[in-house]
C-alpha cells in the first residue's frame, strides 16, 4: 500500500460516521456481502431481523431501505474494512453480542457458510470482544434455528 493509499483510507474512515442503528445495520450488511453474493434468504433475514428489533422500531420500511442503500454505497465505494471500522466505532457496547447473533443468523440463513463468511464471523467475534465460548453458543443456536 502506497503512502497515498494510506492517506486516502484514513480520510475515508474519518469521514464515515454512523449512528448506533446504522452501525448495527452496517455489520449485518457486511455479513450479507461477505462472500460477494447476497442470497435472497440472507437479504430477507437482514430486513426481518432489523425490523423486529427495538433499535429499528421507529424506522418505516422505506427509511430502513434508504439507510441500507446508503450503507451499501459506502461498502461499494470505501470497502468492507472502512465500513466495519466506522460501525465498530459507533456500535454501543451493549449491542455487541446482539450484533454477532444477528450476523451469525444472517450468514447461516442460506444453509451454507463460505470461507469468506466464516472469516468474517471470526473477525467480528474478535473485534466485538465476544468470548469464544459465547460465540460458539450463539453459532450453535443459529445452526439449530436455521436447520429446519
Amino acid at each position: 500500500m502506497s503512502l497515498f493509499d494510506k492517506l486516502s483510507s484514513a480520510r475515508q474512515q474519518s469521514q464515515t460516521i454512523l449512528g448506533p442503528a446504522e452501525a448495527f445495520a452496517a455489520i449485518a450488511l457486511i455479513a450479507v456481502a461477505a462472500d460477494g453474493y447476497a442470497a435472497d434468504t440472507e437479504e430477507q433475514v437482514l430486513m426481518t431481523s432489523l425490523s423486529r428489533m427495538q433499535l429499528f422500531r421507529s424506522y418505516p420500511g422505506d427509511v430502513l431501505q434508504r439507510m441500507l442503500d446508503r450503507l451499501l454505497s459506502i461498502l461499494q465505494r470505501q470497502g468492507a474494512d472502512t465500513l466495519l471500522a466506522a460501525a465498530l466505532a459507533s456500535l454501543p457496547h451493549d449491542l455487541n453480542e446482539t450484533a454477532f447473533a444477528v450476523t451469525a443468523d444472517i450468514v447461516l440463513a442460506d444453509g451454507e457458510v463460505t470461507e469468506e463468511e466464516e472469516e468474517f464471523l471470526n473477525q467480528l467475534h474478535h473485534s466485538l470482544e465476544i468470548p469464544e465460548e459465547t460465540a460458539l453458543k450463539i453459532i450453535d443456536v443459529m445452526l439449530i434455528k436455521n436447520r429446519g
